[in-house]
């Protein structure tokens, strides 16, 4: 089972420890980065550790770009022993629930890297689409119910 659950002193340790494949580091920031930023942001920023069962498999941060008024996919990982095992696509969907539930929206935006295309394909599979606006060396996304 698929959960997300708040980042604790109990688990810290092995959050900054997730990473992924060498040649995916490019496309993601560090725990240690993305914790650091949820901390600035901490009124606009939701991150939670992805658990399957009692096992740490990933990270995911959620947040609100007021810039342009949209709740956002900010950061998300799975680190690389737990990778192609459903968690991911699981997480996601939690995720998106999350945001749903707690503040009503309708749509969710994130950024692709350009040639993260396992990434791309995972948000398409759940339901991303592509918005036509590439900046910064990113690619949007959009989900919409």
């Amino acid at each position: 089972m698929v959960e997300l659950r708040a980042v604790t002193k109990d688990n810290l340790e092995e959050v900054l420890n997730l990473n992924v494949l060498e040649h995916q580091k490019a496309f993601v920031s560090s725990t240690a980065t993305s914790l650091a930023q949820a901390y600035i942001y901490r009124k606009t920023a939701f991150p939670f550790v992805i658990y399957a069962d009692n096992t740490i498999v990933g990270f995911i941060m959620l947040g609100y770009y007021g810039v342009r008024k949209q709740y956002t996919l900010w950061k998300f990982l799975i680190d690389k022993n737990y990778q192609n095992k459903g968690y991911g696509k699981e997480a996601l969907k939690q995720g998106i629930k999350y945001l749903k539930d707690n503040f009503g929206v309708s749509e969710i935006y994130t950024g692709v890297a350009l040639g993260n295309e396992k990434a791309k394909h995972l948000y398409s599979t759940i339901g991303f689409k592509e918005t036509g606006l590439v900046e910064n060396n990113m690619e949007e996304m959009k989900f919409v119910w």
